[in-house]
């Protein structure tokens, strides 16, 4: 059974700190591009992370709407705040993944609080969250990486690992609000993944790779890219090719405008759908690494919310 210790539900014995291995905290919400919540749970599958704890939404979230499902009103939950844990068999980091499902609207800099304490608590000593950043660039350049630290260590470390340094700017939201608030007594910094900005609300997943890619150079942690990069690759040759259709429309002076790619509605899943899902599920009982793929299938599908509960089954520990 869970346990609550003031109001963080635990989900695993780990009681004593030093259990964890100078623990790394990783922090992701959703944002432009998909960037930092996908470069989440990427990390979570592939490494076969365990949930670790929920953190409390209440006093954070509200309801701002209700759905209706064959005319009565359906009662929503509010966001989950989640921690997932992976034990470094080398004994370099331990990681501690926070996946937020939706930011607080309100009391955001109380609840960094309570998860820098929370993961302070763990031994956590280094923070990172991952984010994305807009440019000019297209879908078929190089994602780069920029980056920013709260401390001149991990200033230089992003500086060695070849990272874009951010002379200036602003880190908006709880990517940063996180890390203001870590900088009080832990180092850390943050990524961010360069993306399109004609197409900053579509998921763009090779920033998300390369974001990955940046951080598994910092901290040696052995990850598997090919399902991300057959991902990434796929999406750039969509959007890349949906970018060259408008640019000829504009040089001919065309009128009707291509529809953009993210206008096209989820699939009504099926029958097979579901059977195939299924399936998925099976093989990610068998091999959490195969739980992106299955994360994928579940979005494509517009299925993740129904099926949230049984996929984050996949990562308590029996």
């Amino acid at each position: 059974m869970p346990r609550a210790t003031h109001g963080i539900r635990h989900h695993r014995r780990m009681s004593e700190p030093e259990t964890l291995h100078d623990p790394w905290l990783i922090a992701v919400w959703p944002g432009m591009g998909g960037v930092a919540i996908s470069a989440g749970y990427y990390l979570m599958a592939k490494l076969g992370m365990h949930l670790l704890a929920e953190l409390p939404a209440n006093g954070y979230f509200e309801h701002d709407y209700i759905e209706i499902k064959d005319g009565l009103v359906v009662r929503k939950r509010l966001p989950r705040s989640l921690l997932f844990v992976w034990q470094d068999p080398r004994q370099h980091h331990d990681l501690v993944l926070f996946i937020g499902e939706a930011q607080p609207v309100v009391r955001g800099g109380d609840f960094c609080r309570k998860l820098v304490e929370h993961a302070s608590s763990l031994g956590v000593s280094c923070v990172f969250t991952f984010a994305a950043m807009a440019t000019r660039m297209r879908p078929a350049s190089e994602s780069h990486v920029f980056g920013a630290a709260v401390d001149k260590e991990t200033l230089a470390d992003l500086d060695t690992t070849g990272i874009h340094l951010m002379k200036q700017g602003e880190i908006s939201g709880l990517n940063g609000v996180l890390l203001g608030t870590a900088a009080a007594g832990m180092r850390g910094g943050c990524l961010l993944g360069e993306i399109p900005h004609v197409f900053s609300q579509i998921p763009f997943p090779k920033a998300s790779l390369a974001v990955l890619g940046a951080f598994t150079r910092l901290t040696s942690v052995p990850l598997d890219f090919r399902e991300l990069r057959e991902h990434a690759q796929s999406v750039e040759r969509t959007l890349e090719a949906f970018l060259e259709r408008m640019e000829q429309a504009a040089a001919g002076h065309e009128t009707e405008a291509a529809a953009t790619p993210e206008a096209s509605e989820a699939p009504r899943p099926g029958t097979i759908d579901r059977h195939h899902v299924e399936q998925l599920f099976e093989s990610a009982r068998n091999d959490r690494s195969r739980a992106y793929e299955l994360k994928q299938e579940l979005d494509r599908l517009g299925l993740f919310a129904e099926y949230e509960d049984r996929f984050l089954d996949l990562f308590k520990e029996s």
